[in-house]
């Protein structure tokens, strides 16, 4: 969205007297991507929303995510109305980004290139119908990029929304080469926007994104690619016009996936803007095992990467030792010590 534009409670006012046992399994609603989990906060979110006219609005929003969610989570049904691919995809990996735009961007070229999977790429619209994940290698993590179906009016897409909610950002393609792709891009943000996802420039302290006005508003850190770089003479000054034009402050890159040219920049890009931060592990009296790191947020505790490592050692955890960034070598610290990139970490229990 616009630098500047205010998100707006979609029925305006919000509810009163909300307790902080809802606002609580609010936040764990907002906070989840399991889809699991966020199905089980917005049975929380049921239960503790106080019942009285003004939250009619609000329970009925709840209740049907509800109904959504666990008619995605049962699959496809046998002569029901819904049947293919699952329209949801689990996060796995690093981080989870979404590869949105308008029809022919090199969506899924892109994507072919930097999984290696087989997404239809086509020279014709919409030859992606179904989220086609596949995982992307940077340095020494995996990232799940999802490809998704492009985005106009001539193409709804109902459960865009429902799509988005795990997705931690957002890749915006577009095609400099294409006569009205500046409308077509203002087209993909008026649809999202209707189904509550909104994209924003910012990229930092991704966890506290979003709408205090709507609970099911999803607000996602977005950058434009530029596909197509090899086919365009002067993109980087096509690039500052379109920006320029489209009125938006998002960070820009130009790529091609025909070339490979800008993939590696972008790469880097991501996991700097993801703040992932990769965390080692090693067994007392042995080696630490450097091919393999855990990944966490920045802001993220040694317990919490014990919670990763096996939930046993939450339990009976008693100290750590870590090398590298965050201390010096073999410090002992405690469950609240703050891990960061390329700290080694050895548990004791």
């Amino acid at each position: 969205m616009p630098s500047g534009r205010r998100l707006v409670h979609h029925w305006g006012i919000v509810p009163a007297n909300l307790t902080p046992s809802y606002k609580a399994a609010e936040s764990r609603y907002r906070a989840a991507r399991d889809p699991e989990h966020r199905l089980e906060a917005l049975r929380e979110m049921l239960k503790e929303i106080p019942k009285h006219k003004g939250t009619d609005h609000l329970q009925a929003d709840i209740k049907s995510k509800i109904k959504e969610l666990t008619e995605e989570l049962a699959g496809p049904r046998r002569g029901g109305a819904r049947t293919g691919p699952p329209t949801t995809i689990r996060p796995e990996g690093a981080a989870q980004i979404a590869l949105v735009g308008p029809p022919n961007t090199g969506k899924s070229a892109l994507h072919a290139r930097l999984t290696g999977s087989h997404s239809a790429s086509e020279a014709y619209p919409f030859a992606t119908q179904h989220p086609q994940p596949g995982m992307w290698r940077i340095e020494d993590v995996m990232i799940q990029l999802v490809d998704l179906p492009s985005i106009a009016l001539s193409h709804p897409i109902p459960w865009i929304g429902n799509t988005l909610q795990p997705a931690d950002a957002v890749l915006l393609t577009v095609d400099l080469s294409v006569p009205g792709c500046v409308e077509a891009v203002a087209v993909a943000h008026e649809i999202l926007a209707e189904r509550r996802v909104h994209l924003t420039p910012r990229w930092t302290d991704r966890a506290h994104l979003s709408d205090p006005e709507d609970p099911f508003a999803r607000v996602l850190p977005c950058a434009v690619v530029a596909t197509k770089s090899d086919l365009i003479p002067a993109i980087e000054t096509e690039l500052e016009v379109f920006l320029d034009l489209e009125g938006y402050h998002y960070p820009a890159m130009a790529v091609s996936a025909h070339t490979g040219d800008g993939l590696d920049e972008l790469g880097r890009w991501l996991f700097r803007n993801l703040e992932i931060v990769r965390v080692y592990t090693k067994e007392p009296g042995r080696e630490p095992d450097m091919t393999r790191p855990f990944t966490v947020d920045r802001g993220a505790t040694v317990i919490d990467v014990a919670e990763l490592v096996h939930k046993d050692f939450v339990r009976a955890f008693k100290f750590a030792r870590v090398w590298g960034p965050s201390g010096y070598d073999g410090q002992q610290v405690g469950r609240d010590h703050l891990v960061a990139d390329g700290d080694v970490v050895e548990l004791h229990t």
